[in-house]
């Protein structure tokens, strides 16, 4: 296959995976399997990889042939970071044996990935993690340091890792990138609770864990440059979804503003009119850029989407509650749990209130991401760094 393959061959395709693996009667595993090995999965991926070395802008010519027969998704929320994060990087920069063994199993949802980047004192300046990884004589790596901030730490099978490497040359040339397997001895997950209640974060403990060097991403000491990749991609997928007009947290929004007319009241209106117009915008400048991802990898474009999606998100739910009076001071349970995923929707608007606060530190802090816009996008001069060409060893901590 290749990229001279048009939307009437994709669709013929699709039909003829239906035919031989009806959704009615076949297991869903089963035709998410079958869905992969046919370069169904993303078409823009390699043969053999659940590719069709198709055009990326084909897929949804797959997934409407696919919800119109009522086939099976694999619950892309639930393995978001092996869709959005870990499989383009993988796709990128892994050896042939790791994109056979990881990238059909995460596609089909069979083994969950989490993110082991953020630190307690590497958050918002990532490149200065101090995680560290030590090549033994045998060749593998035995890692020590903590993580933070690890959404499905306590589901996952595998991690997207990055350490340190080596402390003698400047943090962004000292770090390497590392499949972690969550199952292997001296990874110990512990719950965070957060302020909605639930635990839906951990922070990871690491303590001489070996991992093999054939489960490495990229070069030695490369593992900033990949962990772009890993960045640039997850910003999008948490800023740039494809959702339809009226969708997401404004649609939710509006729904209670037509069904409770006794809510109304002028400020509201006009604040609603406001937040309705620029979720629009958001929703369309997101359309564009998954058009301009026909082209190639994500840029730093993701960055803005990612940046008004925190504002947006953060905002519509401080309007829901006011709408809503003393109804929207209400919790609907605070009981401790560690949920597989986030629903913003499905929740009452206390619940979108407070976790959308976790919006702007979350996937790049609105300040650091306002930092990338300004130079990567913008043009703007480089903020002033005086670490630039220090070893991490000797930087102030």
């Amino acid at each position: 296959m290749s990229a001279s393959l048009d939307a009437a061959q994709i669709r013929g395709l699709t039909q003829e995976l239906l035919a031989a693996h009806p959704p009615a009667t076949t297991g869903r595993t089963d035709f998410l399997e079958a869905r992969f090995d046919a370069g169904l999965a993303w078409v823009h991926y390699p043969v053999g990889l659940g590719g069709l070395d198709a055009p990326r802008s084909l897929q949804p010519v797959v997934d409407a042939e696919l919800a119109a027969a009522g086939a099976p998704d694999n619950d892309p929320r639930r393995i978001g970071i092996g869709l959005g994060m870990a499989a383009p990087t993988i796709l990128g920069f892994g050896t042939d044996e790791q994109k056979q063994r990881f990238l059909r199993p995460l596609w089909v949802g069979e083994e969950v990935w989490c993110q082991l980047f953020s630190e307690p004192g590497a958050g918002s300046d990532l490149a200065a993690l101090g995680t560290r990884a030590v090549r033994d004589d045998g060749g593998d790596w035995v890692v020590d340091g903590q993580k933070v901030w690890t959404s499905s730490a306590h589901v996952a099978r595998w991690a997207i890792l990055i350490a340190r490497t080596d402390p003698d040359v400047p943090k962004h040339r000292g770090i390497s990138y590392f499949i972690c397997d969550m199952t292997d001895p001296g990874v110990e997950v512990r719950p965070l609770r957060q302020i909605t209640g639930e635990a839906e974060f951990n922070e990871v403990f690491l303590t001489g864990v070996r991992i093999p060097d054939s489960r490495r991403l990229g070069p030695v000491g490369d593992g900033w440059k990949v962990a772009q990749t890993t960045l640039m991609n997850e910003r999008v997928s948490i800023g740039g979804a494809r959702i339809p007009r009226e969708g997401g947290m404004i649609g939710t929004v509006a729904k209670t503003w037509r069904e409770r007319p006794g809510l109304r009241t002028h400020d509201l209106h006009q604040r609603l009119l406001t937040l309705w117009v620029e979720a629009e915008v958001a929703r369309l400048t997101g359309e564009r850029l998954r058009q301009q991802l026909v082209a190639g990898q994500p840029g730093p474009e993701g960055s803005g989407m990612k940046l008004a999606f925190a504002r947006l998100n953060q905002e519509i739910s401080g309007l829901e509650v006011e709408l809503l009076g003393d109804e929207g001071l209400l919790y609907g349970d605070w009981t401790m749990c560690r949920p597989e995923l986030v629903d913003f929707t499905g929740r009452d608007a206390g619940y979108r209130y407070l976790r959308s606060k976790g919006n702007s530190i979350e996937g790049g802090t609105s300040e650091i991401l306002l930092n990338i816009v300004a130079e990567r996008v913008l043009g703007l001069p480089v903020e002033p760094r005086n670490d630039k060409d220090v070893a991490w060893k000797d930087l102030a901590r």
